[in-house]
């Protein structure tokens, strides 16, 4: 493997006045397993979009088995053999798997699908990700997600696929579903295809990894043999060795406020347990695909837990639903802010209102206008929200203000407990400091915090105490003044080891 399969060199990439990545490298050889690997922001998605066609870089060259190339769009990166499988399985659920297979690709005779000149082919593919033949006529959404994404990586391979980008494709699986993703991964390197593997799962990365390298602040940090590297070294050189400087000046807690016991999610997470008390601020951390998301759904009643309990304060009542959880004097902050937290095309009073209409009428299906307006300009002034008035509509505003005005609306009525899901996801430094400072300041006020984040950084600088979850269940508990290295070695798979 002494030439390159692909080489990366010089890319970079702004977002208007934002710089993505700069003058970053990346170089695989044939035949092999190269990890990229960084935070959330690292750069690893916007260099790999490039690769894949999806975005354009500003500058740098891409070269493919020696020779210099221009990928301007995904077709002309599938023309080059460069493939992409993301974690999420893209497939249409109600269609049969051969029909996914072929989309877009059918092999006809006249007018007709040619279905019988098309197996030969699905099949012999089917052999080397090692899926049954017999899944070629069931409807996608009976099959399990670990099918589904080898029915994804097959399918990249009928395209002859030179490089297969694999972004993030053991999330979502068990372990002995991931141990067959493995064993497709080592097959298809040995048939000499390059795989370049986005994980967030550091200790997996020395069962599968050739090479590993790693980006921090949008730059290539380091190329090395996976021999080499320990996962505390690739922590430690992911957040450059650096310790997160806390922010909180924390009063007192006081009772419990939000107790689980044992509880379950199937496929998610088993038998929780935790306490956040009155005036504390818990941050809850696990990577892309641990559980930890799912737990404030449970918690808020999206989802229904298979066994366990939520209980508020002394309370003996299970949590049952988003309503019962608001009467507990529960509020939650979905991660999903456009999709989950917002109404982008109405008015920034509209959103702040809507989650209390009880206090906005007297009359049952009217709604004061002037006592929407008052709440709205009250948490505007007390969140700093940045608009020239209360009747902006929410999709004007930046990714910060707007997750303000989510979080105003959960403070219209006093929370006893305030759960946050990605509480800073997509907002600029400036937002971001200001949105702790009121996280801060609620939990100082009395109430009980939980901070359910994928963020390093942030989990370090706003919380009292740190659970690190991983693989569904909580692992270790450990104070603000940790190190982001150490954080991140635990939640990534490294409990007790030395490097």
């Amino acid at each position: 493997m002494t030439e390159s399969r692909l080489e990366m060199h010089g890319i970079s990439k702004r977002y208007g006045g934002v710089r993505a990545i700069r003058n970053a490298e990346l170089v695989v050889p044939p035949g092999s397993v190269h990890a990229l690997v960084g935070e959330n922001g690292a750069g690893k998605s916007t260099l790999i979009k490039i690769l894949a066609g999806a975005e354009r870089a500003d500058t740098g060259t891409i070269s493919i088995d020696g020779e210099q190339v221009q990928i301007s769009g995904t077709g002309e990166a599938i023309g080059l053999g460069i493939q992409t499988v993301y974690q999420e399985p893209h497939l249409f659920q109600d269609l049969s798997v051969a029909e996914n297979f072929f989309v877009g690709r059918e092999m006809t005779s006249g007018l007709v699908i040619d279905w019988k000149s098309q197996a030969p082919r699905m099949f012999e593919l089917f052999d080397l990700v090692g899926l049954d033949r017999k899944v070629a006529s069931l409807p996608v959404r009976r099959l399990s997600i670990a099918q589904q994404q080898l029915v994804s990586i097959a399918k990249a391979l009928l395209e002859n696929a030179r490089i297969l980008i694999l972004d993030e494709p053991s999330a979502i699986l068990t372990q002995n579903e991931i141990d067959v993703l493995f064993d497709v991964i080592r097959r298809l390197a040995s048939d000499g295809v390059s795989i370049v593997y986005i994980s967030h799962r550091l200790d997996e990365l020395f069962e599968i990894a050739d090479q590993v390298t790693i980006m921090r602040d949008g730059q290539t940090v380091s190329c090395d043999p996976i021999e080499n590297l320990s996962v505390r070294v690739i922590a430690e050189r992911m957040v450059g060795g650096e310790l997160a400087e806390g922010v909180r000046s924390a009063a007192a807690a006081g009772e419990p406020m939000l107790v689980l016991e044992q509880l379950t999610l199937d496929g998610a997470f088993q038998d929780v347990s935790l306490t956040v008390h009155r005036g504390e601020i818990v941050g809850l951390y696990g990577l892309v695909g641990s559980g930890a998301a799912e737990v404030g759904d449970v918690i808020y009643g999206l989802r229904k837990s298979a066994s366990g309990t939520v209980r508020i304060g002394t309370s003996t009542r299970a949590v049952r639903s988003p309503a019962h959880a608001k009467q507990r004097g529960i509020r939650m902050v979905p991660a999903n802010r456009s999709q989950q937290g917002t109404f982008s095309f109405q008015s920034i009073a509209f959103n702040i209102g809507i989650g209390s209409l009880n206090l906005l009428s007297r009359l049952p299906g009217w709604v004061s206008p002037r006592a929407e307006r008052s709440i709205a300009r009250r948490l505007i002034d007390r969140l700093a929200i940045k608009t020239p008035s209360e009747r902006v509509p929410v999709r004007s505003m930046s990714g910060g203000n707007a997750q303000k005005v989510v979080l105003a609306r959960q403070l219209v009525e006093q929370p006893e407990v305030l759960v946050l899901a990605e509480p800073t996801q997509g907002v600029d430094v400036g937002a971001k400091e200001e949105i702790h400072q009121i996280v801060s300041d609620l939990a100082n006020e009395g109430a009980a915090v939980l901070v359910i984040t994928t963020d390093l950084g942030e989990v370090l600088r706003i919380s009292d105490r740190i659970l690190i979850f991983r693989a569904g269940a909580i692992t270790a508990e450990l104070p603000p003044t940790a190190s982001q290295a150490e954080v991140l070695a635990i939640a990534a798979g490294q409990v007790g080891e030395e490097s």
